[in-house]
């Protein structure tokens, strides 16, 4: 039930909200209240919204602070008071929740039945998925292409343009390809038979993959021959290179890191176990090899069945500021029980796992973002500032589009959501205009 009171002081109109949930019995409880003021403003180039009674994620720390929009982007509340000496047009009253930015999923492979290496229609599949992905926060993902063979690349590749998002779902930042250049004895779930090499260097990379001007990011194994050239060849044209599905020694991943590659795809996982005489690719979290003008990040599933949560708990601790969570998710993601397809593998959903069917091998993940950001809260006890950045600015520093995704920063895009004390989200907002609503919260 919704109670609406109206009320004129001056030129400001004051609308406040009251919403009861009924009981038994006939009872109703007192749910969530939200007051929106509508008041005139003295600019008329773009309505401005000002956020207030909330807390902000800004400059690594959550603080009393009013978020300010026009036009799809946060505004400086300094300038447009003092410079502009215009003031809101719209007031909401957020009710003490969290505004924080949207969540960006840089490898995601599919979800709600949309398999993005197999559909026929991938335009329609990445549009129903960036829909669905609303409710969980996200507002920008990478849709990851797994390894297939030639021809699914060079029909889906021009097809997936870079985009922001919308009501419609969430932006597309770019295409990942996790495959085909990997090593078959880490392979995961991927299928042996269209894993490729490049003896050639980057002239068999773009042979394979056709044109590259949407993509974003190239999973590889750093210990393939001439992965030294190809790495080189990505970085120049702007594509970022994170190291996977790899047997590389400690070494060799330096040698790539300081090459160029800036990420480890899912960490712990389809990689060589760490060792206290090689620690392998891990080893690098902590290595004085690498330059000290890089940044290495890495993905973390903390969906509670690909990493133990002493494993998360090691990895936060030992180099917070490149912990990147992502889902990792795949088609069966939102699907009940049962078999469904990964790429050309049929796969087989128990309880909270996705493996191959017939095996105990993991082929992905089929848990959410916002759930990620909340388990791994709970299992590493990194505190809030932390885990929503792991799912919001460390993506974006990845991908580089810190300019205008992954903060709350003065002309950034006004993708953000806002989340309850728990970390659950109450709503989502891109470029300014809410997307998806949860309906706890009455008058957003």
């Amino acid at each position: 039930m919704l109670e609406k009171t109206v009320s004129q002081v001056g030129t400001v109109t004051q609308y406040n909200y009251k919403t009861y949930v009924r009981l038994e019995k006939g009872f109703y409880q007192e749910n969530y209240i939200i007051s929106c003021s509508i008041m005139p403003s003295k600019v008329k180039d773009g309505c401005i919204y000002q956020y207030k009674n909330c807390t902000i994620l800004w400059n690594h720390e959550l603080i009393l602070e009013d978020l300010w929009v026009r036009d799809g982007k946060i505004l400086n509340p300094e300038k447009l008071f003092f410079e502009e000496q215009a003031y809101a047009d719209v007031q909401i009253d957020c009710k003490g929740c969290i505004i924080a930015p949207g969540y960006i999923d840089v490898q995601i492979n599919g979800a709600f039945g949309v398999d993005f290496s197999e559909t026929d229609d991938v335009i329609s599949g990445i549009q129903k998925v960036a829909k669905g992905l609303l409710e969980h926060g996200v507002t920008s993902f990478c849709p990851t292409i797994i390894t297939s063979p030639a021809e699914v690349y060079q029909r889906v590749l021009p097809q997936v343009k870079k985009c922001n998002g919308s009501k419609d779902g969430a932006g597309v930042l770019g295409l990942h390809l996790e495959g085909p250049f990997i090593n078959t004895s880490k392979k995961g779930a991927h299928n042996p038979d269209n894993i490729q090499s490049f003896p050639n260097g980057y002239k068999d990379v773009i042979g394979f993959y056709g044109n590259m001007d949407n993509v974003a990011m190239v999973t590889l194994a750093p210990e393939l021959d001439n992965s030294e050239d190809v790495i080189t060849e990505l970085c120049k044209r702007g594509i970022k290179v994170s190291l996977g599905h790899t047997t590389a020694d400690l070494i060799t991943g330096e040698k790539a890191i300081n090459q160029g590659a800036c990420m480890i795809t899912h960490l712990f996982n389809a990689m060589m176990s760490f060792h206290h005489r090689d620690p392998h690719l891990i080893g690098a979290l902590t290595s004085n090899q690498i330059s000290p003008d890089r940044t290495l990040y890495y993905g973390l599933i903390a969906d509670g069945i690909h990493t133990h949560p002493s494993a998360l708990r090691i990895a936060q601790r030992v180099h917070p500021k490149g912990l990147v969570l992502i889902t990792d998710a795949i088609s069966a993601m939102g699907l009940p029980t049962g078999e469904h397809h990964l790429g050309n593998q049929r796969i087989e959903i128990k309880g909270k796992r996705a493996t191959i069917a017939g095996t105990e091998t993991l082929c992905g993940s089929i848990a959410k973002l916002d759930y990620c950001v909340r388990n791994l809260l709970k299992n590493t006890g990194c505190g809030e500032v932390l885990a929503l950045e792991t799912a919001s600015l460390h993506p974006a520093e990845v991908l580089g589009v810190t300019d205008k995704k992954g903060t709350l920063s003065y002309g950034s895009d006004a993708d953000f959501i806002l989340l309850d004390k728990s970390l659950n989200v109450m709503a989502t907002y891109i470029a300014g205009e809410k997307v998806w609503d949860s309906g706890l919260i009455s008058g957003l």
